[in-house]
């Protein structure tokens, strides 16, 4: 077909089979920004529509954990923290937690949560776990401005650490997404997960060192902690936001090493899977 000019006109649109990287075809995901955009400030506004206290419970989840783990593991068992006032100890450990566990819950649960959008309109499917991040970054923000007044109180002054702390919860965030797309993926077919993941996350949780540090486990024992990848991340977070902390090279790149392999994984695994959400949902 041709038009006036007798040239062949362009197309409007090109069907090209999905390649090796289709997975991170982000091109896709840009052209599609303002949907992602869109569905993060949705998921914002309906995390504090119509709620009693809205972002002062932001505030008063960490605040609460931390009390209760301090007084269990800090007056209690009296577990060692390095100098550290116990209470900002489990806060910063906390703040790193609340990262990764938000992340991951919300984005194993947004393909079944949008299966109306899912059902009927296409979009790059990857636009829904991405679309998590702004409130955590959210949620992040509001705790940090309460861990530098907590910092103010105990006369504990930042660190240049903390310039490596948007690294960390970069990396945090990206194994909570790498994790979160294998989930959701399996939650289409499986919704028991999403009744088992909450209590796969307090398992975690206690055998993470959120309200302690590794130098409270056994020499023989700080081994198994560290094939968490969790460990060598929060350990790390907390140096970078007080300047003290046990910094291992070797668990550091191991974290690393999981975090990318979790999210490549994870990409496969979700754009594999992608074909049938459609139906199955």
């Amino acid at each position: 077909m041709t038009d006036k000019t007798g040239a062949s006109p362009q197309p409007f649109l090109t069907i090209r089979p999905p390649g090796l990287w289709s997975p991170f075809a982000l091109g896709e995901v840009w052209s599609y920004r303002d949907l992602l955009w869109a569905l993060a400030v949705r998921d914002v506004k309906l995390r504090y529509r119509q709620t009693a206290l809205g972002i002062v419970w932001v505030v008063l989840q960490p605040l609460l954990a931390a009390g209760i783990m301090s007084f269990l593991f800090g007056f209690i068992a009296k577990l060692p923290s390095n100098g550290l006032p116990y209470f900002l100890l489990s806060y910063t450990g906390m703040l790193g937690w609340q990262a990764f566990n938000g992340t991951l819950t919300k984005a194993s649960q947004c393909i079944v949560g949008n299966s109306q959008l899912v059902s009927k309109v296409y979009f790059p499917r990857l636009i829904l776990p991405l679309s998590t991040v702004l409130s955590t970054l959210l949620d992040f923000a509001v705790g940090f401005v309460l861990l530098l007044v907590l910092m103010g109180i105990y006369d504990i002054r930042p660190h240049a650490s903390l310039l490596v702390l948007p690294l960390l919860l970069f990396l945090l965030i990206a194994l909570a997404v790498g994790v979160g797309l294998w989930v959701s993926a399996l939650m289409v077919t499986y919704r028991d997960l999403q009744y088992v993941i909450p209590y796969f996350m307090q398992l975690l949780m206690y055998a993470s060192p959120v309200a302690f540090t590794v130098l409270a486990v056994p020499e023989n024992f700080q081994v198994f902690l560290f094939l968490n990848p969790l460990t060598g991340l929060l350990e790390a977070f907390r140096w970078a936001i007080v300047g003290q902390g046990t910094i291992s090279g070797i668990a550091i790149v191991y974290s690393v090493v999981v975090t990318v392999l979790a999210f490549i994984l994870g990409a496969f695994a979700f754009k594999r899977m992608e074909r049938s959400f459609a139906d199955v949902i």
